[in-house]
């Protein structure tokens, strides 16, 4: 299983406009091409689960996820606020780089924490960060995941 698979260039946004975490949130859900219901209930889903503890991981990025009936397979979304915004991670520092992750309750092929795990492992490579800021184009992000063989 590798990431690329999972991501698409219509999926990626180097230049998200919100200025609070719930803007972002629904930036990211608007990646995904939802309905206006569904993008609503998956806002609610997102929501609840930050309440539980922020998604950001540190070093710049959050990795905001949940399970929710309103896609029918796991489904995957890049956003990237060059200022970066306050996220409530791990390490205190602004969040500039978001990964959604969207699964149903239930995916037969199980690849839900698999997807939020390699996500994880690729954001502490070293260099990637600071890569994921100076991307110019949804194809420069889909290259970086070749590059980095996830």
């Amino acid at each position: 299983m590798e990431l690329r698979e999972f991501f698409s260039e219509d999926a990626v946004a180097l230049d998200l406009k919100g200025e609070s975490k719930d803007d972002i949130l629904r930036e990211l859900i608007g990646l995904l091409r939802l309905d206006e219901k569904d993008e609503a209930t998956l806002y609610k889903m997102l929501k609840r689960r930050e309440n539980l503890g922020s998604t950001g991981i540190g070093r710049g990025i959050a990795i905001p996820h949940c399970r929710s009936l309103v896609v029918n397979k796991l489904r995957v979304a890049f956003g990237r606020k060059a200022t970066g915004l306050d996220f409530k991670a791990i390490d205190g520092q602004p969040v500039r780089c978001f990964f959604l992750i969207v699964a149903p309750p239930l995916e037969v092929s199980n690849q839900y924490l698999p997807v939020l795990g390699k996500i994880a492992q690729f954001s502490k490579e070293t260099d990637v960060p600071d890569r994921l800021l100076t991307i110019a184009s949804p194809a420069d992000f889909m290259a970086l995941l070749q590059e980095k063989g996830v």
